[in-house]
C-alpha cells in the first residue's frame, strides 16, 4: 500500500474570512463572481485575479475569459515571487473556499469550468515560475512526483507516443498545450451564445488531470524551496482550492487520481 510522503509544516491553519456580504453587480460575469468570492475567501484584493479592469467599458459580446485574463506562457522568474505575494498570502483551513467552487445559480457549468481552468492555469504558472531556477534537467531529469509516479508526455502532434523527459521540458509542453486549448475558439468559445463542443467535458477533465501533475511535482520535489521563499501559504491555498473544485464538480477519476498526494488531499477535504 502506497503511503504519501510527509510534507513539512502543512497542517491546516486558520484562514481569515470576510464576514460582510459580497455584493455582485448584475453586469458582472462569472470571472467577476469567481474573483470576488476568492478574494473574500482569502482576504485578498480582486486585482490578484486579473479583475482590475472590471470598471472598463464592458463588451457584452465576449465572455469573462477574454477580458484581462493573465495567461503567461513563460513566468518571469524576476517577478514571480512578488506577483505571488500580491496574488495571495492566505493559509489553509477555512470552509469559505467551498463557496468559491460552487456553480453560481443560473450559470452555465461549461463556462464555469472554463473560467476556473484559466485561473488554475495562471496560479500554477506563477507557482512554478517562482521555482524554475531550482527545477532543471539536472536536478529533475524525469517528470515525477514520487518514484512510484512518473509522468510521460504525449500529445497529438509532436509526441504521439508516451515520451520520457525532464520535468522542466514536460511542464513547458503541458503549459503550452493548455494555453493552445484555451486559445482555441472551437474548444473554448469566447463569444457569448456560442456553445461549447460536445467534447469539452473530456478535454476539461484531461486539462485538470495534467495540471495536477505540476502540483504533485512541486510538493514532492520543491516544497522546501517553496517554504524558504515564503510561498507555502499560497501553494497550500491554491492546491486546496483546486482539490475542492475537482471534488465539487467530480473531475477526478477515482481515488487513484490523487496518487502521491492522497493523504494531503484527504486532510484538505476533511478540514473544510
Amino acid at each position: 500500500m502506497f503511503v504519501s510522503p510527509p510534507f513539512p509544516n502543512i497542517s491546516p491553519k486558520p484562514l481569515s474570512v470576510v464576514s460582510t456580504p459580497i455584493q455582485i453587480a448584475p453586469f458582472r460575469t462569472l470571472h467577476a463572481i469567481h474573483a470576488t468570492l476568492y478574494a473574500a475567501a482569502t482576504k485578498q484584493p480582486n486585482q490578484a485575479y486579473g479583475d482590475e479592469d472590471l470598471d472598463l467599458p464592458y463588451d457584452i459580446t465576449r465572455n469573462a475569459r477574454t477580458r484581462g485574463q493573465f495567461k503567461p506562457k513563460h513566468a518571469n522568474k524576476g517577478t514571480s515571487s512578488y506577483q505571488l505575494r500580491q496574488f495571495a498570502e492566505a493559509t489553509l483551513g477555512s470552509g469559505s473556499l467551498k463557496k468559491v467552487v460552487k456553480l453560481p445559480e443560473g450559470e452555465d457549468l461549461s463556462e464555469w469550468l472554463a473560467v476556473n481552468v484559466v485561473d488554475f492555469y495562471n496560479q500554477i504558472n506563477l507557482l512554478y515560475g517562482s521555482i524554475t531556477e531550482f527545477c532543471s534537467p539536472q536536478s529533475c531529469p524525469e517528470m515525477k512526483a514520487t518514484d512510484e509516479f512518473e509522468y510521460l508526455w504525449q500529445d497529438s502532434e509532436n509526441f504521439k507516443r508516451p515520451t520520457k523527459m525532464p520535468a522542466p521540458e514536460y511542464i513547458e509542453h503541458l503549459m503550452a498545450w493548455v494555453q493552445s486549448n484555451i486559445d482555441n475558439e472551437s474548444m473554448f468559445p469566447s463569444r457569448i451564445g456560442v456553445p461549447f463542443p460536445k467534447t469539452f467535458p473530456v478535454l476539461i477533465r484531461q486539462i485538470f488531470k495534467r495540471l495536477y501533475r505540476v502540483y504533485a511535482h512541486i510538493y514532492c520535489h520543491h516544497y522546501p524551496v517553496i517554504v524558504q521563499l515564503g510561498l507555502e501559504p499560497h501553494l497550500n491555498t491554491s492546491f486546496k482550492h483546486y482539490v475542492l473544485f475537482v471534488d465539487e464538480h467530480s473531475l477526478a477519476s477515482g481515488k487513484d487520481f490523487w496518487g502521491p498526494l492522497g493523504d494531503l488531499v484527504d486532510s484538505m477535504l476533511r478540514s473544510d
